[in-house]
């Protein structure tokens, strides 16, 4: 789980970054945030189902089938 954390951590950085910017930009600067942040979001997303899904493989390999 600490994948999980790692990466928890890293997004509320970057989001904290991002919302520390000045406030005063113009609508492409937005859109462009935007863009990241969820792009952001959804590499962490990907991270996370990729280490469950890893979880999952090397519990099922070490149940006995015979």
């Amino acid at each position: 789980m600490q994948e999980i954390q790692f990466i928890q951590a890293w997004a509320a950085l970057a989001v904290a970054h991002i919302r520390a910017r000045k406030t005063d930009e113009t609508g492409a600067s937005e859109l462009a945030t935007i863009v990241i942040v969820t792009a952001i979001i959804a590499a962490a997303a990907i991270a996370i189902v990729g280490a469950i899904v890893l979880k999952f493989t090397n519990k099922a390999n070490t149940i006995p089938t015979e």
